[in-house]
């Protein structure tokens, strides 16, 4: 099959392209024909070195977002069958194969059907984002309806499905956004209140939104200086979810108020091989809520193909990225 693989980390000219054994199918996984695959940032991270220690041996392929077509099933897997569309985040990390190939071996746990009415390049946006706001808001937080909750990075991978989440939970949902254009997206998503936090201070925006009583819940994606942005807009008794958490900050601010914080690393499961049905079956649910209308994938104006990951991965670490930088397999 052909493959795009790294034999070094560093810069997005490390991939190259290659000529790799089709993967052999084992008991409990799938053979999936990969027809499209996305960028997460912790794809650039490790490609860079930054995770090495969870990085795939070198020469690795990357990329843990699929979808496809089942193309074979081992032994004891009941649930699919070839021909099936599909869809999950399967790998790209140690001890895995990623998806910047023709074919990826997938553990069928962590696999689900794929949404009807979505195209394989819009649902392949959706796995790591969608199970990392899925376990934030409803596992770790426990949303719930009436709340008001608030989403930072609304125009961004797992902030955009976070904000359309928490309104299918029944929560009132604000969002910041760096740019005009990015709020604009956030309010067609569904937000009832945009902020453009680089015009408004914490405080500004708690008081004109909540009364000065702070949010219900905080979901924090983008880390550093704005988990503590995120700390001091959480009511009393309130609750903090951040998925970038290497970071180190003064906690006084949850004892003062009697905050909980929750991190979210949603690739534990692929790591540690715990609880890895959970996200087949998160992404299962998230398939019903795509067919219900309630939760779209954005993607990126820009489109890629496999041959072009480096600059894909370039466009994704500019900073200019809206929603998800996706990449559609020619050979599919």
């Amino acid at each position: 099959m052909k493959a795009h693989v790294i034999h070094s980390f560093g810069d997005p000219s490390v991939f190259e392209p290659a000529d790799l054994p089709r993967p052999r199918v084992i008991p409990g996984h799938v053979l999936i024909r990969v027809a499209a695959t996305s960028v997460n940032p912790v794809d650039t991270k490790i490609r860079k070195g930054v995770l090495a220690g969870i990085a795939p041996e070198l020469p690795a392929v990357l990329h843990g977002d699929v979808a496809g077509v089942v193309e074979e099933v081992g032994e004891g897997v009941t649930a699919f069958q070839p021909g099936d569309e599909v869809y999950a985040c399967a790998g790209g990390v140690k001890g895995t194969g990623g998806a910047l190939a023709d074919y990826m071996l997938a553990d069928a746990r962590l696999v689900a059907h794929k949404p009807r009415g979505l195209t394989m390049q819009e649902a392949a946006a959706l796995p790591l984002v969608t199970i990392t706001a899925w376990e934030g808001l409803f596992e770790r937080a426990k949303v719930s309806p009436g709340e008001h909750v608030l989403v930072h990075g609304a125009a961004g991978g797992v902030g955009h499905v976070a904000l359309q989440l928490a309104k299918w939970a029944g929560a009132t949902v604000s969002v910041t956004g760096s740019t005009e254009e990015k709020l604009a997206v956030a309010r067609d998503m569904g937000a009832d209140h945009v902020i453009p936090y680089r015009e408004q201070e914490v405080a500004e925006y708690v008081e004109a939104l909540t009364g000065g009583k702070g949010f219900d819940l905080v979901f924090d994606t983008v880390g550093g200086d704005n988990l503590d942005r995120s700390f001091a807009a959480a009511k009393i008794n309130g609750r903090v979810v951040t998925i970038a958490a290497r970071s180190t900050h003064d906690l006084s601010p949850l004892h003062a108020k009697g905050l909980s914080l929750h991190v979210v690393f949603m690739l534990i499961p692929l790591l540690h091989q715990v609880n890895r049905h959970r996200h087949g079956q998160i992404l299962a649910q998230a398939s019903r809520i795509v067919e219900e209308g309630k939760l779209r994938p954005l993607l990126d104006p820009y489109t890629f193909t496999f041959d072009q990951v480096a600059e894909a991965h370039r466009h994704l670490e500019s900073g200019k990225a809206i929603g998800k930088v996706t990449l559609v397999n020619e050979r599919f």
